[in-house]
């Protein structure tokens, strides 16, 4: 008769947290196994010690290696499949033999865990059972005090050693995250942070549970010091933590739609801080939302870009219970924002007081990091065809190209509009010289900021995307050799 294995987790740390049937198959196998790098020191044997007992066979999984480059035949990989299969083969004469084998893993088995690759070639010849034990994810939550997520929220968990690039696509589309691996990832997962605006929210928990347990703002983190157990977490963008209650306002709140400028905090009028620190409710765009430096006293409720005129009357609804509610855009909430949503909706609700506190627009930020192309007349305009036809917006182009005036022009391209920054280059030429400056601005105040300085004639489209302003000259714009762009304020 064969012998039983048993996959057991151990938890993030503390022995205190290994579950109670965790404790008891410990202290009854008859084969302790575990892994282990090449200095043999095990994490998960240290955790183990407190329940296991004399006497009992211990089976060190030793790795070959870690990170270098193997001489293996079939290199890394390849390495590494022959080391689990001679692991298996050694546990495997255990069962064989009719002894219980427990295999020890730190968090959960079956969680981006060593054991699985003794599960998928044992579980299948000997009678098999997995223990599961608290992951490093919930341990990292329980030492911030804040909720992963709630509701309907999301929750992406991440390989760090992912290209930032994919990195940075899924941080940017979820509600909450955490990113494991860390180590010799980490620069790479800030820089990825950063990336989907979300560095100024995200915490580094290390060793959480354990004795050596550190957390911090994970912008603060030095890279130098980072250790392999630890991990990058986003939690619940409702941010509630474990603080006293608020008191119940009484009457009627208010709505203050806030400008939050084109980047960070230096963007950030003296205004919209003061109206921001006094809200009790933060409404807007996720991204937006994120901008924001959290407070454990405020609420936060995040939307899809593409619901202003539900989030709106969101933010009026909250007001009405008595909360003081700040509906937070980029750059300015009048300037194709959320100023006019709120406006709107605010007729059906005639007793909710709003005030529009502005912001920095985009349009200045790109002006002046390249001179001053907005010198003299311009005209704001979107390229964006969802809310109004592009016939209209060719109009539009075709008529402030007549007026000779300078255009600066917001939403020029999205992951779905790819046609449209071609098509009013096409339509300006028709009435601008093909040697009119163009300025592109492409995430001005923010870590991918750049400033590109060419000509109509000579504007790529494939150099625009969603995060791009463009600034179109007029007849009177000057380049200087120097990339210097200005529009004088006299006109022939």
């Amino acid at each position: 008769m064969t012998g039983r294995l048993y996959g057991v987790g151990l938890g993030p740390g503390d022995p205190e947290l290994v579950t109670v049937r965790t404790a008891r198959l410990i202290g009854e196998a008859d084969v302790i196994a575990y892994h282990a790098a090449r200095h043999g020191r095990s994490i998960a044997r240290s955790i183990a010690l407190p329940y296991m007992r004399e006497g009992q066979i211990e089976e060190l999984l030793l790795y070959p290696l870690t990170t270098e480059t193997a001489d293996h035949p079939g290199g890394y990989q390849g390495a590494l499949d022959d080391f689990y299969a001679d692991c298996a083969e050694r546990l495997a004469a255990h069962l064989d033999a009719g002894r219980t084998v427990v295999v020890l893993a730190e968090g959960d088995p079956l969680f981006y865990g060593s054991y699985m690759h003794m599960h998928k070639r044992l579980a299948h010849r000997y009678p098999t059972e997995v223990v599961p034990g608290v992951t490093s994810v919930s341990a990292a939550a329980a030492v911030l005090g804040r909720p992963l997520v709630e509701r309907d929220e999301v929750l992406t968990v991440l390989p760090g050693t992912l290209p930032a690039e994919a990195l940075a696509e899924r941080l940017r589309d979820t509600d909450s995250a955490a990113v494991l691996k860390l180590g010799r990832t980490f620069e790479k997962v800030r820089d990825a942070l950063a990336e989907a605006g979300r560095l100024d929210d995200a915490w580094y928990v290390e060793r959480a549970t354990m004795g050596a347990e550190r957390v911090a703002p994970l912008k603060d983190v030095d890279p130098a010091g980072v250790p392999y157990f630890s991990l990058a977490l986003l939690t619940s963008p409702a941010e509630r933590t474990f603080v006293p209650e608020r008191p119940e306002p009484e009457g009627a709140g208010e709505v203050v739609v806030v400008g939050l400028g084109p980047a960070g905090r230096p963007w950030l009028t003296p205004e919209a801080q003061e109206a921001l620190a006094a809200a009790t409710d933060l409404v807007g765009y996720g991204p937006y939302v994120d901008r924001v430096a959290p407070n454990p006293r405020q609420r936060r409720h995040r939307t899809d870009n593409r619901v202003e005129a539900e989030r709106a009357r969101h933010a009026l609804e909250l007001a009405r219970d008595g909360a003081r509610v700040a509906v937070v855009s980029s750059g300015d909430p009048g300037v194709f924002a959320m100023a006019s949503a709120v406006l709107e909706a605010a007729a059906d609700f005639p007793d909710v007081p709003v005030r529009i506190v502005p912001g920095l627009t985009a349009a200045q930020a790109v002006a002046a990091r390249a001179g001053a192309p907005l010198g003299h007349d311009y005209c704001v305009l979107s390229l964006s065809d969802l809310l109004k036809p592009w016939e209209v917006v060719a109009d539009r182009l075709s008529a402030a190209a007549r007026a000779d005036l300078v255009l600066a022009i917001y939403n020029p391209a999205s992951r779905s509009r790819t046609w449209q920054v071609a098509a009013a280059r096409d339509v300006l030429l028709e009435h601008r010289t093909p040697d009119t400056p163009v300025v592109i601005g492409r995430d001005v105040g923010g870590p991918e900021e750049s400033v590109t300085v060419t000509t109509l004639g000579e504007l790529d489209p494939g150099q625009v995307d969603m995060r791009c302003l463009l600034i179109i000259g007029s007849s009177t714009t000057r380049a200087t050799e120097d990339g210097v762009v200005y529009t004088p304020r006299r006109y022939p």
